[in-house]
């Protein structure tokens, strides 16, 4: 009887253990880190745009581990379906997203070269978009905001008619502005910064 309690007991100790073996082996630094495919970089690649690729690779595999080491939730692969696994998992793929976009443009040289003749004002646009895209979440913009993105959409908001000052300050005035363009253009208008928001701003 005694036997078969110690064998009972190293079993469920092997368990146990072999969980978090698998725990710590998923993410080991061989197992999270997205890996950038073979042959994607050459020495003829512009520096700015492996640059800009290797920025958004990073920003995935710190929200990866972040996400699993403060909040135990693999973005990857998600054991639950709660609201909070949920917003985990769109930033995350928004994230990527950005990564594929990249990538994409690394794989087709043409459509680089095209994008480095496009126009001043295409080009930062292009710099709003990426600040932006980096952390949606926190780029929502909320009052007491003081960052370059306010300014810019100040600046672009300023070039639609509204009247407010642009200091890179997000007061009651940039968010009224930005609620009535909103409201305009038939968007949903909280006076935040969103995907939406953002793309209707830049047309």
């Amino acid at each position: 009887m005694k036997q078969i309690i110690i064998f009972l007991l190293l079993v469920i100790v092997g368990l146990i253990g072999w969980g978090q073996y698998k725990k710590y082996k998923r993410f080991s630094l061989t197992e999270y880190e997205y890996k950038v495919p073979n042959g994607l970089i050459s020495t003829e690649t512009g520096k700015g745009i492996v640059l800009d690729y290797f920025e958004a690779v990073e920003a995935v595999n710190g929200y990866v581990i972040t996400q699993w080491s403060s909040n135990g939730i693999d973005v990857r692969n998600p054991e639950k379906d709660n609201a909070r696994t949920q917003a985990a998992v769109s930033e995350y793929r928004k994230r990527l997203a950005n990564v594929k976009y990249y990538e994409e443009r690394l794989k087709n040289p043409e459509v680089e070269k095209k994008q480095e003749a496009i126009s001043e004002e295409e080009q930062k646009k292009q710099l709003i978009r990426k600040q932006f895209y980096l952390n949606p979440e926190r780029n929502s913009l909320r009052l007491g905001d003081r960052n370059g993105l306010v300014f810019e959409i100040q600046k672009i908001l300023i070039g639609k008619g509204y009247q407010l000052e642009n200091d890179g300050l997000f007061r009651t005035e940039t968010f009224n502005a930005l609620k009535s363009f909103e409201e305009k253009n038939g968007l949903f208008p909280d006076g935040k910064l969103d995907v939406i928001a953002l793309e209707t701003l830049l047309k």
